[in-house]
């Protein structure tokens, strides 16, 4: 474990690496798990770029994409899936974003990765974090809704209707 690290009681998160390129490489091309996702399912040169510019993001942060393994009996266990803080290109800030494995969906650990992604992101300073989902997407909206973030916007996008969720540090 590295400074960097979040835990959970049930999950470990830590900054994406080089190392995890497998895993997210096979989680981001993944049709059934990724077609949902904002950008849709990546391609393999997508993908590494994308890891390139997460790492160059956390140096520049203190803070990014990290990958999500279940916490078991003091060592880190299987993947899940990402989540984490990244710049939008839009200029809509910074935004939190999660995705993982369908098998891993349902039992709470997106909402709980999340959450401890966004009061880490507040503590370091980050007053305000955005989400963006699509509207149908009701899955992300209630994760949204329960770790505090609240609608603030909404908009087109490639014809899909689009909501802004905020989280403001008070």
């Amino acid at each position: 474990m590295n400074w960097l690290d979040l835990r959970t009681s049930r999950l470990i998160l830590s900054p994406v690496n080089w190392q995890d390129m497998p895993d997210i490489l096979a989680l981001k091309t993944d049709v059934l798990t990724f077609s949902s996702m904002l950008g849709g399912v990546r391609t393999s040169w997508q993908v590494q770029k994308e890891m390139a510019e997460d790492i160059l993001y956390w140096g520049s942060h203190r803070i990014g994409i990290y990958t999500v393994r279940k916490h078991i009996q003091n060592r880190t266990g299987q993947f899940l899936g990402i989540t984490g803080i990244h710049l939008r290109n839009d200029n809509r800030g910074h935004a939190l974003r999660f995705a993982l494995w369908g098998w891993a969906q349902g039992k709470g650990y997106a909402r709980e990765a999340a959450f401890a992604v966004l009061s880490a992101a507040h503590e370091r300073g980050y007053q305000r974090i955005v989400a963006v989902t699509k509207e149908r997407n009701i899955a992300s909206r209630r994760i949204l809704g329960s770790i505090g973030m609240n609608v603030e916007e909404q908009f087109m996008r490639h014809g899909y209707k689009m909501l802004t969720y905020v989280s403001v540090l008070s």
